[in-house]
Order: structure tokens, then C-alpha cells, then sequence
């Protein structure tokens, strides 16, 4: 589905990229605009970054390197994208690297000088993408709009992690993005659900809107009224949701088929995974025993992990008596995978980043643990 814009979000190092685009996903999800955010840059960050504490932070990122495998991958998931796309690049793409950009089409060029708007101009005409805002980046004042059209320019202020900015220039980039963005939420479920693997697919917003979730984020609260709510068959997982609720869904379907809606890839079945001795070239393994639970922490060693290279993985076997803790900054489909192969503990629970200390149970056969309950991880205990 090419038809889709992708959106480039440049500029050099440190001029708040990130942030911007945190911020305008925001406002286009309330404004219920669909797209998704590809970080096209080895960092290991995402949405979690601007939702956690700064300590948290300098835990769990983790900085990778570019390289032509990353480039390729990105550049595919690009080029096959099956929304409308934001995409957050490195601040200093090399000649080789650019192939990035040029599976863009449009771009919003911010730096915190002139010379730096210039340059990424220059990179972004050779590249063929058309510059639909360039903005000044500076961390106090006011915004200040200087042109609208063709092109949105002025300066945009206040780029800070955990305070995104609410000025006049987002709110008019945002305004943008919404207009070129023009696919509306109902055109686009049609056409991915005509496309679904499974007879029920499960939109997760309108399931918000049934459980009472609807307008806030979810909560563990809600868990045992969304499993009264989806049949126990084969599903098809669409829309936002934290990772513990997809985790819940795939298990409380279990014995069935479990579908994902990947924006870079489409529908997608979780990786399946086997027991032994996993290989540490693509993830790493991180178990802590504790009275209650084994904790795995699982980590990418690469940035941006390939969904053809990770269809079945090997997973280390945790003590069956225990229940099972899980975390890392992994793709749903890789997280669904590692949950269905410990379904067969005690218990499950699951951490989301932004609450990096507590996961959330999302299967449970023993009475001391219930579905939707908070478990601390250094713990294992409520």
C-alpha cells in the first residue's frame, strides 16, 4: 500500500526530534488519525522514553550503530508500509544511509540553526521528498510562524523530554499531518480487515469503548471484563494497546490461532518458540530466580529485529513450578510468542516499559495471583 505518505522527521543531532514526534502522535491519535511511528534509528527508543522517569531511562536504552543490514530492513518495512507513517531518523545519515529517506515522501526538517535547516533541506531535495515544514528549534521563548504555505516555517520552542510542547507550531504541524494523512480510521480497518486470517478480529478500540477504557489509557482493572467480553477462539489482534493486554488476549485464545496487525508488516502469527538453549546472537537473556517467580528479561542485540529471521526462536526453560515475570523492549509478536510458551506456568505476568517495576498478570491458575493484579518484579509479590 504505497498510496500511504511517510514523513520524515530530520535534522541534526539533539534539536528534539523525538520529542516532536512523540507529540504530534499524540495529537493525532486524539484527533483519531491513523498512523504509526517508525523510530528508523538505532536507539532502542520509543513512545516508553517520553513516558519514564529519567533513571529508568539510562536503564533501558540501549544505543545501537547503524549498519546495512539495519538500513535495509528499515528501508523494506518502509517501502511495504500499511498506514500512514511518521518516521524518526538518526541526526547524521550518511550517502548510504539516505536510502532511508528516500523510501519517504514528505519531510519536516527541524534544527536549531539555519545552517542546519540548510543542510537538511539539501539532503531532503536530493532524496526527492517534499518539505512540508522547517522549523527553528530552541528551548525557550515563544513559537513564532513566519510562513504557513507552501511550506510551515517559524520557530518552535520547549522540545523537552516529558514536557512536550503545546504551541501554536505543533498544534499547526499536527493540523498538516492531519490534513495529508486523509485516510480515516473506518477506510482503513476495511481494507485491513477484509485482509484478517481469523473470522473475529478484535478492534481494540471499540473494545475500549465497550470495557469502559475508552478516552484513557488501558488498566490492568480492565482485564477480567475484556475476557468477558472476546470469545476464548481464534483471534485477530488490531489497534493500540499496551503489551500486556495483547500478551492477555493471545493467552485467554490460547488453544487457537492469534493473529497481529504489524504496521510495518501486516497480519503476522506470534513467533513460535521452543524450550533449550537459546542462541545469544539475537537476544539477550536475563533470568532472575526468586521465591515466587523467574524473571526473564529479554533484550534485542541488534536495533531492529526481523520478523523472518525470529519466526521460531529457542527460549530457555524456567522452573514449572514458579511463575514467570516478563520484560524487554520487544515487538509484540516476539512478546506473544515467549508468553504462549510459558502458558504452562503458575502464573504470567508481563512489564510494560513506562512501568518498568511492576508486571501485570495476564494468566493465572493460582488463587494468590489474579488476572489484572500488579506484581513487583524485584519481588514477585503483589
Amino acid at each position: 500500500m504505497q498510496s500511504f505518505p511517510a514523513v520524515m522527521i530530520g535534522g541534526p543531532p539533539h534539536s528534539g526530534k523525538s520529542v516532536l514526534v512523540y507529540r504530534l502522535s499524540q495529537m493525532l491519535r486524539a484527533a483519531r488519525v491513523e498512523h504509526y511511528v517508525l523510530r528508523a534509528c538505532p536507539d532502542g527508543e520509543g513512545d516508553w522514553i517520553q513516558e519514564t522517569s529519567a533513571e529508568q531511562v539510562r536503564l533501558l536504552r540501549q544505543k545501537g550503530q547503524f549498519s546495512n543490514e539495519f538500513v535495509e530492513r528499515v528501508h523494506r518495512d518502509i517501502a511495504q508500509r500499511h498506514l500512514p507513517l511518521l518516521v524518526d531518523v538518526g541526526g547524521k545519515p550518511t550517502l548510504e544511509q539516505e536510502q532511508i529517506l528516500r523510501a519517504c515522501t514528505h519531510a519536516v526538517l527541524l534544527a536549531a540553526s539555519p545552517n542546519g535547516l540548510s543542510e537538511w533541506r539539501e539532503r531532503s531535495e536530493r532524496c526527492g521528498l517534499s518539505v512540508i515544514a522547517e522549523l527553528q528549534s530552541v528551548l525557550h521563548g515563544a513559537d513564532r510562524i513566519d510562513e504557513e504555505t507552501p511550506v510551515l516555517r517559524g520557530v518552535i520552542s520547549g522540545l523537552e523530554r516529558q514536557r512536550p510542547p503545546n504551541g501554536v507550531m505543533v498544534t499547526k504541524l499536527s493540523e498538516r499531518l492531519t490534513r495529508l494523512f486523509t485516510f480515516s480510521s473506518e477506510e482503513l480497518k476495511r481494507r485491513h480487515f477484509q485482509h484478517a486470517p481469523t473470522e473475529l478480529v478484535v478492534d481494540l478500540d471499540r473494545l475500549a469503548h465497550v470495557v469502559g477504557s475508552a478516552g484513557r489509557l488501558w488498566q490492568p482493572s480492565d482485564l477480567p471484563q475484556v475476557f468477558t467480553e472476546v470469545p476464548a477462539i481464534a483471534l485477530s489482534l488490531y489497534g493500540r494497546g499496551p503489551n500486556w493486554l495483547y500478551a492477555a488476549l493471545a493467552l485467554h485464545a490460547a488453544s487457537h490461532e492469534v493473529f497481529l496487525f504489524d504496521p510495518r508488516l501486516g497480519w503476522v502469527q506470534p513467533s513460535v518458540v521452543a524450550l533449550g538453549h537459546p542462541s545469544a546472537s539475537l537476544l539477550q537473556w536475563r533470568l532472575r530466580t526468586q521465591s515466587t517467580c523467574s524473571w526473564l528479561e529479554v533484550q534485542p542485540l541488534q536495533p531492529y529485529l526481523d520478523y523472518d529471521e525470529m519466526r521460531t526462536i529457542i527460549a530457555p526453560p524456567l522452573d514449572p513450578e514458579l511463575g514467570v515475570i516478563l520484560s524487554g523492549k520487544l515487538p509484540y509478536w516476539l512478546l506473544v510468542g515467549l508468553a504462549l510458551a510459558y502458558r504452562c506456568h503458575p502464573w504470567l505476568a508481563v512489564v510494560q516499559a513506562q512501568q518498568y517495576g511492576f508486571g501485570v498478570v495476564v494468566m493465572s491458575r493460582d488463587e494468590r495471583y489474579r488476572v489484572g493484579d500488579e506484581v513487583s518484579v524485584d519481588e514477585g509479590s503483589g
